[in-house]
């Protein structure tokens, strides 16, 4: 294992820091059977693009067998392939087939809640006295009551009542979402030969999600209203991630990131720290939260100030700094398309704004992930008018929550956050050309969601033929990566911190400087944030000459000396 000098400290290298992931939702990424649906051979399809793209690691979305309630995770068998998605025998071919060409598999794990059709609750909700009953979370009623107040991350209670036995079972997602109980040894010792199978086929890593939440309390008495604000970060949470990183982690060199909401950099020093044994890096939703209300989230949505953006995320870039790794992103399957939200899909302005946020955040510390689609700068879908067009859970339930039932909405004031927030934004179907269905699907074909109605304008077929477009920017993003060692270990310093217009930042690294500059406006704008530019070497911008101290709408810069 190589070892480097980083501002004082010594800094390990590993294959995970230096790589580029690409993130694949299979539902939307390719159909190749013409049943609406994107399945494994789609994606095997396009592992080419993805290689030339220069990623490393796909991280795919669930893909095990799931009743669908929640988009896959909700898995009701995680060694067996979700019929939509294709077969095991599907599966195995991707994994050889990304091998060959060098790319990683990296599977998403989902292991806080099952499907209330997996075999362990089926038993479990079967009688009090049923081997598996403890696999589950079973309280009985308070008052006639649920145990608590706690609010599921989907509407509603995160209790259901279940009325053969007369006791509650927790749901912090959705009811046919049940959550594990890890305090049961047995339970983790199932999912730690669960993953132990798939390491052995040979996948590359773990995308856990929300796992800080598996460790729950022995009483429910928390006052708290959410149950996700109620139960992440639970006094047991790093015992168990030590013990699966014993059971399973540490046999394999895999890549593992974990979802953890409700976390703060120190947080993420302990889940993610070099010396912890437990994960290399973590997703924070700090930054996802700026432009959102602090009662009805995605339902409401505000303007954001650029400090505040970059307050948070320079936090994270600073605190972790030689401690631990940060993920860096902008969109996921959960998350609306990062133009139409940060940046300007405006056709005047939406190829700028899209290279000017990948640059902003792929010269940052930390690995990288590219959602399918940013690549080519697909935008949320506007043209989604009603609840009707939409089929994601939190929009649905969300919908009916606030709009039919307690009236705090109108449906046009509804539809307006959905078309801003709503997380069917990420999960239209990937615009392959200008063809029918966008080349998802076949022509006649309806897919599973709607298409977004701009794919006649912005797909890969039209990115690949123009070489000033967003996917050749993020190719060379990938390419430099691998040049400059500075791009991967420097260390990060926000520059001008109170600047609405303008984020700016240098990282250093044995000796050398990376200055990246950015304009987040449609302003022509003055700055001057180094004497050194004169000699500096322009390493990568989204303009075709530089005007040095001048940034012109959306420009970002990145300049090395």
């Amino acid at each position: 294992m190589q070892t480097n000098a980083y501002g004082g400290f010594i800094l390990a290298r590993h294959w995970w820091q230096e790589a580029v992931v690409y993130q694949i939702y299979p539902r939307s990424f390719q159909d190749s059977n013409q049943d609406g649906i994107g399945d494994l051979q789609g994606i095997i399809r396009h592992l080419d693009y993805l290689k030339k793209l220069g990623v490393d690691i796909l991280w795919l979305n669930p893909i095990y067998a799931s009743p669908n309630d929640d988009n896959g995770y909700d898995i009701s068998n995680y060694q067996q392939i979700m019929s939509d998605f294709g077969t095991m025998a599907d599966f195995d071919e991707l994994l050889k087939q990304a091998h060959v060409r060098g790319l990683k598999i990296m599977m998403d794990l989902v292991v806080n809640h099952t499907s209330d059709e997996h075999h362990w609750f089926v038993e479990s909700r079967k009688s009090a006295d049923n081997p598996y009953r403890d696999y589950y979370i079973w309280r009985d009623p308070v008052a006639g009551h649920a145990p608590n107040d706690w609010q599921s991350a989907f509407s509603g209670s995160a209790w259901q009542l279940d009325r053969q036995s007369g006791q509650y079972y927790l749901h912090i997602f959705s009811k046919k979402q049940v959550d594990l109980n890890w305090r049961n040894s047995d339970v983790r010792q199932s999912i730690f030969k669960m993953m132990n199978w798939w390491v052995d086929k040979g996948i590359d890593g773990f995308r856990m999600d929300v796992i800080n939440l598996i460790a729950k309390p022995q009483d429910f008495t928390s006052t708290a209203t959410s149950a996700i604000s109620a139960v992440a970060n639970g006094e047991h949470v790093h015992e168990y991630l030590r013990e699966m990183n014993d059971a399973v982690l540490s046999k394999a060199d895999l890549m593992t990131v974990g979802e953890t909401p409700d976390v703060t950099p120190l947080d993420g020093i302990k889940y993610a720290g070099f010396d912890r044994h437990e994960l290399n890096m973590i997703f924070q939703f700090e930054h996802m939260g700026v432009d959102l209300d602090p009662e009805l989230g995605r339902f409401k949505t505000h303007p954001f100030k650029l400090s505040t953006l970059k307050a948070i995320m320079s936090k994270w870039q600073t605190q972790l700094g030689q401690k631990a790794w940060n993920a860096l992103y902008w969109n996921n399957h959960d998350q609306p398309r990062v133009v139409s939200r940060f940046g300007d899909d405006r056709p005047a302005y939406r190829v700028l704004a899209a290279k000017m946020l990948g640059l902003v955040l792929h010269y940052q510390q930390g690995t990288p992930y590219i959602y399918q689609g940013e690549e080519i700068g697909m935008t949320n879908a506007y043209n989604f008018k009603t609840i009707d067009d939409y089929q994601d859970i939190e929009a649905l339930n969300g919908y009916q929550d606030l709009v039919s039932t307690k009236h705090v909405l109108t449906p046009e004031q509804a539809i307006t956050a959905l078309q801003a927030q709503s997380r069917d934004n990420a999960r239209t179907p990937m615009q392959w050309d200008a063809t029918a269905n966008a080349g998802f699907t076949a022509a006649g074909i309806t897919p599973w969601l709607g298409l977004n109605d701009n794919y006649q304008t912005i797909n890969v077929a039209q990115a690949l033929a123009d070489k000033k477009s967003i996917f050749y920017c993020y190719q060379r993003m990938n390419q430099l990566r691998r040049q400059y060692p500075i791009i991967i270990y420097g260390d990060y310093q926000l520059l001008d911190p109170e600047d609405e217009q303008v984020w700016a930042y240098q990282r250093h690294f044995e000796g050398q400087t990376l200055l990246v500059v950015a304009n987040f406006t449609t302003q022509t704008l003055i700055r001057t944030f180094s004497s050194d530019l004169a000699q500096a070497k322009l390493l990568q911008s989204n303009y075709e000459d530089d005007a040095k101290t001048t940034l012109r709408p959306y420009e970002a810069k990145v300049y090395l000396y």
